[in-house]
């Protein structure tokens, strides 16, 4: 799996390795060609080019001082006020124009992905869980404007609802584990991610790289959502460590744990790490993802024993 992990990233048309000068080697050459922690060769290519982003190189720090900064203030008159609101609409349909006319295409190819990716992880957890009647994710946007339809809260409550379940599953199947063992795992749900994104026909404003756009959206999110809504849509960074506790629990298999970064789910981060918490998410789901098709593709290689 590993060598056609690495051919598959040689191959790869999203981003082209530059002759190897030994004498000054490509540093994102070597993070897009390492192969020690596998992840989707097309992914991959996009988050190199994201990192390569002139935004993420001089803009992303005056990026955070100006998103933190608003952030303190309507986090600050948001709990003051004797009455909270909220806009979902405008939050979504802001979002979605925001990221098609300022955020680079790499970048919204892996907004939009990650939702999806989210949805398989979900559905997989059921298909093989204590209780395969919850209630799976339906949410698989396929374009930028598809995320206008509420997509990002919608995300946040599948995961929620869920958490909640699952363990509620968990307590009434004492002994679903040894079950599912003794039936196998099934991978149906670990299905290809079907997007539409034009990476040709940008514009010169489109420009932004992924955490740039994460930061200066956290601010309007924080200011569309009540507040206990925004706190509810942070926290929701720090289940990746369950989340992979629950893919180990399954398959048997912790030794691939270390590489979740967000970690310590009852000693949470504050609200103005928010954006760097969810590029890791990002990332993090893109490994455990990863990790599900590569087990799903080994199982039905035949065997040469």
């Amino acid at each position: 799996m590993e060598i056609a992990q690495s051919e598959s990233l040689i191959q790869s048309p999203a981003y082209t390795p530059e002759p190897h000068d030994r004498q000054n080697p490509n540093v994102w050459d070597a993070l897009y060609l390492d192969t020690a922690i596998p992840v989707d060769p097309i992914a991959k290519a996009h988050m190199i080019r994201d990192l390569r982003s002139w935004t993420r190189a001089y803009l992303l720090l005056p990026i955070k001082l100006i998103a933190n900064t608003l952030l303190a203030l309507i986090m600050t008159v948001k709990r003051l006020l004797p009455f909270q609101f909220s806009n979902y609409v405008l939050m979504h349909r802001s979002a979605a124009w925001f990221l098609k006319h300022f955020v680079s295409p790499e970048a919204c190819y892996l907004i939009v992905r990650h939702i999806c990716l989210g949805s398989n992880i979900v559905n997989f957890l059921i298909e093989n869980g204590p209780d395969s009647t919850i209630e799976s994710s339906k949410l698989y946007p396929h374009t930028v404007d598809d995320l206008a339809e509420n997509a990002f809260l919608e995300h946040d409550i599948i995961l929620y609802n869920f958490v909640l379940d699952y363990s509620k599953a968990q307590r009434e199947h004492p002994n679903w584990l040894q079950q599912v063992h003794q039936k196998g795992l099934s991978y149906e749900s670990i299905q290809p991610i079907d997007l539409n994104i034009d990476f040709n026909q940008r514009s010169w404003l489109q420009v932004l790289d992924l955490e740039s756009a994460i930061e200066l959206f956290k601010v309007f999110y924080s200011l569309c959502l009540t507040s206990d809504e925004f706190e509810r849509a942070v926290l929701s960074l720090e289940f990746d460590e369950n989340f992979g506790c629950y893919i180990s629990q399954l398959v048997g298999d912790y030794n691939w744990n270390h590489v979740i970064a967000n970690r310590n789910p009852l000693a949470p981060d504050s609200s103005f790490g928010s954006a760097r918490r969810l590029l890791l998410h990002g990332i993090i789901t893109e490994y455990l993802h990863r990790h599900l098709e590569l087990r799903k593709l080994a199982r039905s290689q035949p065997s040469h024993d």
